[in-house]
């Protein structure tokens, strides 16, 4: 990814709605993205940041772990890779898939510069998940005490706070309180984005894929095919069927390009 800097240069005015209506990116010149694992930020909001990058708009991206837990689909590794094996695998494939959106800057949570100052570069690891209901997860049992969701709040805090400080947003990006469906690595990544908002006086901007009232709603199909190019490069994770994506254990999503955003309370 490219290098990280402080911003320079006028912070130019973006309308991503027609006739002048005021929109939540009016005037954002960079936005920070906070993501959980690799592929989030694909399959929920990779037409966003396609469109964000289409229109001028800096965006970095913070991955808060490596998904060293997660499902590998059938066929694409080896299932014998071990967790730091894995860890490497997708760290390419998001690599790929962020060239296929266009986002060239790009951090780890715990890894400098996304690492708080006088503090060793360290790993957040992906914590897993248990179904507690259909669409409804929560905590693994066997998580561990160095796992993302169990680890120091404040230190997390910390690190992304040393990288908006270094890239100066102006707006943060990322979940919904309940991190979109519960697993407690989207739920922690709500907590600290929220709070490094606070500190740096941004507006959170939360991702939002329902019409609910107090969301304002992008249509991005013209991001599709950005979107699913980028999601191909997820491959050990999920498969592309045509207009659905395919995810490791069977569940099929429908591929979305278009979202809301929705501004958080202070």
């Amino acid at each position: 990814m490219g290098p990280l800097g402080r911003r320079t240069g006028p912070v130019l005015p973006r309308t991503l709605r027609d006739g002048g209506t005021v929109s939540l990116l009016d005037d954002i010149g960079t936005a920070l993205v906070v993501h959980a694992h690799p592929d989030d930020e694909t399959i929920a909001s990779g037409g966003l940041l396609a469109e964000l990058r289409a229109r001028g708009v800096r965006v970095v991206l913070v991955t808060a772990t490596r998904g060293e837990r997660g499902e590998i689909v059938p066929g694409t590794l080896d299932p014998a890779l071990d967790e730091t094996e894995l860890a490497a695998a997708r760290e390419a494939e998001l690599h790929g898939a962020l060239s296929a959106i266009g986002v060239d800057e790009h951090a780890w949570l715990g890894t400098a510069p996304a690492r708080a100052a006088g503090l060793r570069d360290r790993r957040y690891r992906d914590s897993g998940m248990e179904w507690v209901r259909p669409g409804l997860a929560g905590p693994a049992a066997d998580a561990g005490p160095d796992a993302f969701a169990e680890t120091s709040v404040d230190e997390q805090v910390a690190d992304l706070l040393a990288l908006a400080e270094n890239v100066c947003p102006d707006a943060v990006i990322g979940y919904g309180p309940d991190g979109g469906y519960g697993h407690p690595d989207h739920v922690r990544a709500h907590v600290i984005a929220a709070a490094v908002a606070r500190s740096v006086g941004v507006p959170f901007l939360e991702l939002a894929h329902d019409r609910d009232p107090g969301v304002e709603w992008f249509d991005l199909e013209h991001r599709r095919t950005a979107m699913t190019d980028a999601l191909r490069h997820h491959r050990s994770q999920v498969t592309v069927d045509g207009s659905e994506l395919v995810h490791s254990g069977g569940q099929r999503q429908a591929i979305e390009p278009s979202v809301g955003l929705r501004p958080s309370g202070r």
